[in-house]
C-alpha cells in the first residue's frame, strides 16, 4: 500500500516532511528534491507569499510538494480575556523594559479562505493538507477540481472517520508524541490524546484510506515501525528541525540538541491551542495549560515582544520551542541526507524484521 501512494505522488522515498511554521522554505525544497514530500506551512503566509514560495520551490525541483493550511474558525473577539492575558504578562514586560501599549507586529495564523482556495487551484501542488479539521466543501471544491490530493490530520479514530466521510485522500494519524500543534478538532481534551503506536493501527482498521503515521518518528526505526503498523507513509517533523536548511533560531536549535524524552509538554500558552514544545520559562510559569490564554491564535501576539527580547539575549525562555518526544534521536545533517537515511535505513530494518 505504501508503494501505491508513493507511486501516485511520484515519490522516491515514503517520507513526508511535517509542515511547520518557523523553518525556512528551503527545508521543503531540499526534501522534495531528495525524493520525499516536502511541505510548506502556509497558515501564516499571505497569498502573495505562498505564490512566491511555490515559484521558488519549483525553480529548484520539479518534484511534488505539499501546501499545508489551518481550518480553524476565527475566534470571537474577547477584549476582557485578552486584557487579562496582557496583565498576566505585564511583570515580564517590566523585566525586559518593554512597553505594554506598544503595537505588536506578528504574522497571524489565518484559516483557509476563498482567496487561498483560488490560488491553490491555480498553483496545483500535488498535495494540500489541513490541520484542525477541513474547510467548508465550497472551499475544497476548486482544490479537488484542480487535481490536488487532500490530506487531513486526525488525533483520534473518530476524527479519522470524520475526515474519511468528507472525502479526504489520506489521513495523517498524529500521535500524542508529535511536536507542534495538535491537529485535534472534535475534542479539546488533551488528556485523552492517543500515542502513535496505539493510534495508527486503529485508524488503519477504521478507514479504507492510506494512513500516514506522525508523532515520535525521528529515525529509521520509527519509520519501519510505522509501516509495520500499517501506515502508507511516515511523517517526520522534529528531526528535520536540526537540518541547516530549517534555519531555526539558535536557542531552539540548542534546546533540541540538549533535549531528553521527558523535556516536552503540551501547552496552550504560546498560541491558545495545545501544542507540544520543550520546557522553558514561559511554559513552566504560565502553563503548561492555562485557561486564561486567549482563544487560538490570539494568545500569540502578546508573547511576541517577550520572545524577541529574550532571543536578542540568546535565550529561548519565551519562544515556542516546538518539539516531539523523540528529539534526542535526531542528528544534525542535510535534509536530503536525512530523507535518504530515513528511507534506506527503514528498508534495511524491514528486510531484517518483516511484518
Amino acid at each position: 500500500m505504501s508503494g501505491d501512494l508513493s507511486e501516485r505522488l511520484g515519490l522516491s522515498h515514503p517520507i513526508v516532511q511535517a509542515p511547520m511554521i518557523g523553518p525556512k522554505p528551503a527545508l521543503a525544497h531540499a526534501v522534495s528534491a531528495a525524493g520525499g514530500l516536502g511541505s510548506l506551512g502556509c497558515a501564516a503566509m499571505s497569498p502573495d507569499q505562498v505564490r512566491a514560495e511555490v515559484v521558488a520551490l519549483r525553480s529548484v525541483t520539479d518534484r511534488p510538494f505539499n501546501l499545508n493550511f489551518f481550518a480553524h474558525r476565527r475566534p470571537v473577539p474577547d477584549a476582557e480575556r485578552e486584557a487579562a492575558w496582557g496583565g498576566r504578562l505585564a511583570p515580564y514586560y517590566a523585566e525586559f523594559g518593554l512597553d505594554t501599549d506598544a503595537p505588536v507586529t506578528t504574522p497571524e495564523r489565518v484559516p483557509f479562505d476563498a482567496a487561498m482556495a483560488a490560488l491553490v487551484a491555480e498553483l496545483r501542488p500535488a498535495v494540500v493538507s489541513f490541520h484542525f479539521g477541513l474547510p467548508d466543501d465550497a472551499l475544497l471544491a476548486p482544490v479537488r477540481a484542480s487535481g490536488c490530493l487532500v490530506f487531513g490530520c486526525a488525533t483520534t479514530v473518530r476524527e479519522a472517520r470524520w475526515l474519511a466521510e468528507r472525502g479526504v485522500d489520506a489521513v495523517i494519524a498524529q500521535g500524542s508524541e508529535a511536536g507542534g500543534h495538535r491537529g485535534m478538532f472534535l475534542t479539546e481534551d488533551v488528556a485523552g490524546q492517543v500515542g502513535t503506536l496505539a493510534l495508527v493501527p486503529q485508524v488503519v482498521d477504521a478507514v479504507r484510506l492510506p494512513v500516514i503515521a506522525a508523532g515520535g518518528i525521528a529515525d529509521a526505526r520509527g519509520v519501519a515501525a510505522a509501516f509495520v503498523l500499517g501506515a502508507t507513509l511516515a511523517q517526520v517533523g522534529t528531526a528535520y528541525l536540526l537540518c541547516p536548511e530549517a534555519g531555526i533560531s539558535e536557542p531552539h536549535r540548542a534546546a533540541l540538541l540538549a533535549a531528553r524524552d521527558e523535556d516536552t509538554a503540551l501547552t496552550n500558552v504560546f498560541t491558545g491551542r495545545p501544542a507540544r514544545g520543550l520546557l522553558n520559562r514561559a511554559l513552566r510559569d504560565l502553563g503548561p495549560m492555562d485557561p486564561q490564554a486567549p482563544a487560538f491564535p490570539r494568545a500569540a501576539p502578546a508573547l511576541q515582544p517577550l520572545r524577541n527580547a529574550a532571543e536578542a539575549q540568546g535565550s529561548g525562555d519565551f519562544s515556542p520551542l516546538w518539539s516531539g518526544q523523540a528529539a534526542s534521536l535526531a542528528r544534525p545533517m542535510g535534509a536530503g541526507d536525512l530523507t535518504r537515511r530515513l528511507a534506506k535505513g527503514a528498508d534495511l530494518v524491514r528486510a531484517r524484521f518483516p511484518a
